[in-house]
C-alpha cells in the first residue's frame, strides 16, 4: 500500500544560489559532512520519493530511465538509480558526459553501479525503444549557468517528449534556481525533490508548470548550521515527522 508524504504546514524560507553555495560549503568545512554523505542522503530520499508517489510502492518490473549529468545532481540520480535497482527496478541511466569527465564523487556513483551491472551509457536513448514508467532527471541542478547544449539538451527534450511522469532531483534541469526562469530547454517535471531547503526560483510565478508538485528532502543538514554568519536563518527540526515533506 502506497504510504502517503505527509505535508509541512509551517513557514520555510527560501534559499539563494548564494546561501546554497553557503550551505554545501558549511556542511563540508565547518560540520565535516562530506559531499558523498550528501549525494547518498538525497539520493536515498529520491528513490524513495519515486517508489512511493510514482511506481505504486513496488518498484519491482518497472522501468526507469535515470539522466545524469556530471555533477551533484548526476551524482544524487545515480544514488537513486542503484536504490531502485536493488528494490527491483528495471534501470537504464544515460549520460550527459564520458564516465571520465564526471567529477570524483559522482564517478564513484557511476563505478558502484558499472560493479552491480547496472547499463549506463552516453547520448540519448535510440526512439522508440523505451517506454519507461518513470524519468529521473539529474542532468543539471542548481548551478546552472546559461541555456542547456550538448546531450544535456537532448536528454531535457528526450524526456519532455516521453508520456512517463519525471521526476526532477533539486531544480528540473534547464530551471534558473535564483529567478525561477525556465531556460530553452527546461524539464517539465511532474515533481521535484528539492533538498535541505528550498531554493528561491521554486516559488516565482509560473514555476509550477516546470516544478510539479513540490517536495523537500533531508539530506542531513544540522539546524543550527543555517543559524551560521553567513545565514543567519532560524530554522527548526523541520523533518521530525518525515525525511521527505510536500511543500506545494
Amino acid at each position: 500500500m502506497r504510504t502517503a508524504i505527509p505535508w509541512f504546514r509551517g513557514e520555510l524560507p527560501y534559499l539563494t544560489v548564494r546561501q546554497m553555495i553557503e550551505v554545501d560549503r558549511a556542511m563540508v568545512e565547518d560540520f565535516g559532512i562530506d559531499l558523498a554523505r550528501m549525494m547518498e542522503n538525497a539520493g536515498r530520499a529520491l528513490a524513495h520519493l519515486a517508489r512511493t508517489r510514482f511506481l505504486g510502492g513496488d518498484p519491482r518490473g518497472k522501468k526507469v530511465v535515470v539522466l545524469a549529468g556530471t555533477g551533484g545532481s548526476g551524482g544524487g540520480a545515480l544514488v537513486c538509480a542503484r536504490r531502485l535497482h536493488t528494490w527491483g527496478a528495471d534501470i537504464a541511466v544515460f549520460l550527459t558526459r564520458p564516465p571520465e569527465e564526471f567529477k570524483p564523487v559522482p564517478a564513484q556513483q557511476l563505478e558502484i553501479l558499472r560493479r552491480m551491472g547496472v547499463h549506463f551509457s552516453g547520448g540519448l536513448p535510440s526512439a522508440g525503444t523505451l517506454r519507461p514508467d518513470l524519468v529521473v532527471d539529474g542532468v543539471i541542478g542548481y548551478s546552472l549557468k546559461g541555456s542547456p547544449g550538448g546531450t544535456a539538451a537532448g536528454l531535457i527534450r528526450w524526456a519532455n517528449g516521453q508520456d512517463a511522469p519525471v521526476l526532477a532531483l533539486d531544480v528540473p534541469s534547464g530551471f534558473d534556481a535564483a529567478t525561477g526562469v525556465p531556460l530553452e530547454p527546461t524539464v517539465r517535471a511532474a515533481a521535484t525533490l528539492t533538498l535541505a531547503l528550498p531554493k528561491e526560483g521554486l516559488r516565482a510565478t509560473g514555476a509550477e508548470r516546470h516544478v510539479g508538485e513540490l517536495y523537500l528532502a533531508d539530506i542531513g543538514v544540522p539546524p543550527s548550521l543555517y543559524g551560521g554568519p553567513g545565514l543567519g536563518l532560524s530554522v527548526g527540526p523541520i523533518f521530525a515527522e518525515s525525511d521527505i515533506l510536500r511543500i506545494r
